[in-house]
């Protein structure tokens, strides 16, 4: 499992998980987002252009 804290929020993706693979976004312990990071979609929640940033800088740092 990857869990990151940047920005205020909580970013979860975990090594086996279900395809496509995606990660969990979370503030103040709710789920905000799911992302699938295969195809960069929605899964779940809505995204802000802020959390789309920070899911593109740490999946290029390899993070998630």
């Amino acid at each position: 499992m990857s869990k990151v804290r940047r920005g205020g929020y909580v970013f979860l993706a975990w090594i086996g998980d279900h395809s496509p693979r995606h990660v969990h976004v979370y503030r103040n312990g709710l789920l905000v987002l799911k992302w699938d990071l295969e195809n960069q979609k929605i899964m779940a929640g809505s995204p802000s252009r802020r959390v789309l940033d920070l899911i593109r800088q740490l999946d290029a740092e390899g993070r998630l």
